[in-house]
């Protein structure tokens, strides 16, 4: 049966506050290698913003479902949003190493918490529609993301820097907030309050099968950002600007994925989009690592990017409906996924790299697809609640 979405006000603010995450954190990829430039540190040293980005989101995840049951899921979801806006207004202040680390996790523990409130919303709103919504929430984040780095590096080389390209996500917190404000009374609905959260500590079976497809999904994600460009460069004889701005084909096809996602998902199992996802993210590879001309490279990538495009938002709603009534929970354990993928796969593919060489240390993406298709194909057989009690 053939579902349909609402995007009602309440949507679309939540789809705008994803999207402020989304330039930031697409944006500031690029940005730490200016850091390292500016901080004179190694590029070992600078990767560590990127640890504290996976630091931020297990204390966010963790922390998410008590903030929701003590002070409720619009109070924290709006904190949230503020605080990106604190936090990059503290990366244009910071200079030293230290601080820029500070201001990173902070930022970072902020996104953290606002994507765990932006999927417990979108489901808890759209009911059996909730995975198209969190879809295409993604897709805004996607789309805004692709803009971000140009806007980034328009400041750099017009001589203003990074840090007023990176400082767009002020203006735009305050313009959404300002819609919000205007329509407060709309965006007070289907939200939970302070107290009501429903949090029993414990989760399925079939949400821990969802949970563990965001890990090694997560990690085939992150690798291809890290270490296409090195691939491209190795294998394919790509001149290194172009293989850095070609992995930027990951991200534009993750966009349209995730756009074309929304629809198959309201005519098709989620289940079965997922494993179609993988497969199609399995050809893209194959045509990637295979190629040693440019064009057929990016070309894989772009198509690795559509059928990555739909791993997370139906990952994470399949887990927020096998979460036994318990969404704010299933999306905070969710970022410990994130964090576990984004922190082990680029060192276990790294180190495999400087044993065997970045082309063979790649085979690693296969295993992380096969293990993630059979977890999906058994979550099949695992029955999703008919109702879930205390959801929102």
């Amino acid at each position: 049966m053939r579902l349909s979405l609402t995007r009602d006000r309440l949507t679309l603010v939540t789809y705008a506050q994803l999207g402020i995450f989304g330039y930031f954190i697409y944006g500031f990829g690029p940005v730490v290698p200016l850091l390292r430039d500016e901080q004179g540190t190694s590029r070992a040293v600078a990767s560590l913003h990127g640890s504290a980005l996976a630091v931020a989101a297990l204390v966010g995840g963790a922390a998410f479902p008590w903030l929701v049951r003590r002070f409720g899921r619009p109070q924290v979801l709006w904190a949230a949003t503020f605080g990106l806006a604190v936090g990059v207004l503290g990366l244009w202040a910071a200079r030293p190493f230290a601080a820029t680390m500070i201001a990173t996790f902070v930022t970072a523990v902020a996104g953290s918490t606002l994507v765990n409130g932006v999927v417990a919303t979108l489901s808890g709103h759209h009911g059996p529609a909730g995975a198209a919504a969190i879809s295409e929430s993604n897709a805004v984040a996607a789309g805004v993301g692709t803009v971000s780095p140009l806007i980034v590096g328009a400041a750099v080389s017009v001589g203003l820097g990074w840090r007023p390209g990176l400082a767009v996500v002020v203006p735009l917190v305050a313009a959404v907030a300002l819609v919000a404000w205007r329509s407060r009374d709309a965006l007070r609905t289907a939200v939970v309050a302070p107290g009501s959260a429903g949090v029993s500590g414990r989760l399925p079976w079939g949400y821990w099968l969802a949970w563990t497809s965001m890990v090694v999904t997560g990690s085939v994600e992150v690798c291809l950002n890290l270490w296409a460009g090195d691939e491209l460069r190795e294998h394919a004889r790509v001149a290194p600007a172009l293989a850095t701005a070609a992995v930027s084909a990951i991200v534009g096809g993750m966009f349209l994925g995730r756009v074309v996602g929304t629809r198959l998902v309201l005519r098709l199992a989620p289940l079965r989009v997922l494993l179609g996802a993988l497969a199609l993210s399995a050809v893209g590879f194959t045509v990637f690592w295979l190629a040693t001309t440019a064009w057929l490279a990016i070309a894989g990538l772009l198509v690795c990017g559509l059928g990555n495009s739909l791993h997370y938002p139906l990952a994470i709603a399949l887990a927020v409906e096998h979460s036994g009534g318990q969404p704010d929970l299933a999306a905070a354990r969710s970022a410990y996924a994130m964090a576990i993928g984004f922190g082990l796969a680029p060192l276990a593919l790294g180190w495999t790299a400087d044993q065997a060489g970045t082309h063979n240390a790649f085979l690693l993406v296969y295993a992380l697809l096969a293990v993630a298709a059979v977890v999906v194909w058994r979550l099949l057989s695992v029955p999703a609640p008919v109702s879930a009690p205390g959801r929102p």
